[in-house]
């Protein structure tokens, strides 16, 4: 409670003058020590701890409407309105299908996540109304080549590249796309710079190596015998998973753009840090389970 609380603080201080920096519009970051640093991805942690926790400690009850659905509702609101706030909707979009996996490994009705996945797409649909940029990457994701030199840019760019890699690609470090044509080459287009080089082969490798990864992970939950544990590892799979293909997704056109950034991938200190720290959580239950 006390680490969920003290992040939700940290992501109000980004509209703190002084305190937090905003960047394209967007009120994301602090300055700690002359460093910036994003709360949001803490949250991520922080949310899926203290909701395991919550979850947990609800067991059998977590089925009902007083016990499961409307707190986990209030949870997710409290988080909602910070992040779409900053506005970071892809942030809170990965933290809310997280939070779904966890709901639902923790003994929750299919028909409560379906109520929480409509109002989910109504919120959408109501951010497309009241905030033009969210209407602007739903309307270049259906047309991207309407826009090809404003909105629809990055995806254009994004396609030539995956396109020119071809089955083998160029070979390492022999990218064109990222050389003042990619926007955000080494963050949220890394994936096009990966598949230009490393071509189809590489691409479904990296696929695959995500999938791996969400398939071992799933294995260590379901050895994982404490309740706190088994749903602290189901959530962080699935939020590392589930960002790393709306990202990919959206590299390669079947998803609306995102500022989400690659796991493991993409270069972002905050991220990479938050991302390595949960991956060292995860290995320590898995490793006290294989003690027991």
């Amino acid at each position: 409670m006390i680490f969920f609380i003290f992040t939700l603080i940290l992501n109000l201080l980004v509209f703190v003058p002084h305190i937090g920096f905003s960047h394209g519009g967007a009120h994301r970051w602090i300055l700690i020590l002359g460093y910036s640093f994003q709360p949001s991805e803490l949250l991520k942690i922080a949310f899926i701890t203290f909701c395991a926790a919550q979850l947990a400690r609800t067991k059998d009850k977590v089925g009902t409407l007083k016990h499961g659905l409307l707190p986990f509702l209030g949870i997710l609101g409290i988080v909602a309105a910070i992040l779409i706030s900053q506005p970071d909707n892809d942030t809170f979009l990965v933290i809310a299908v997280a939070g779904f996996a966890m709901f639902l490994s923790a003994g929750g009705k299919w028909k409560h996540v379906l109520v929480m996945g409509l109002i989910l797409v109504l919120g959408l649909f109501m951010a497309a109304s009241f905030r033009p940029y969210v209407k602007q990457r739903l309307t270049t994701f259906i047309n991207p080549a309407a826009n090809s030199m404003t909105s629809g840019y990055q995806i254009q760019q994004s396609l030539i590249a995956i396109g020119s890699g071809g089955f083998t690609g160029k070979g390492f470090g022999q990218s064109v796309q990222k050389f003042n044509f990619l926007p955000e080459p080494i963050g949220d287009s890394i994936f096009a710079v990966a598949a230009e080089e490393f071509g189809f082969i590489g691409s479904v490798c990296i696929i695959f190596l995500f999938l791996y990864f969400m398939i071992s992970g799933l294995k260590i939950a379901g050895r994982t015998e404490d309740s706190f544990g088994r749903l602290f590892v189901v959530g962080t799979v699935i939020l590392i998973v589930s960002q790393a293909f709306i990202n990919i997704g959206a590299m390669v056109g079947v998803l609306p753009l995102s500022g989400i950034p690659l796991p493991f991938i993409s270069h972002g200190g905050t991220a990479l840090l938050i991302t390595l720290a949960a991956m060292g959580i995860i290995f320590n239950i898995s490793k006290v389970k294989k003690q027991t």
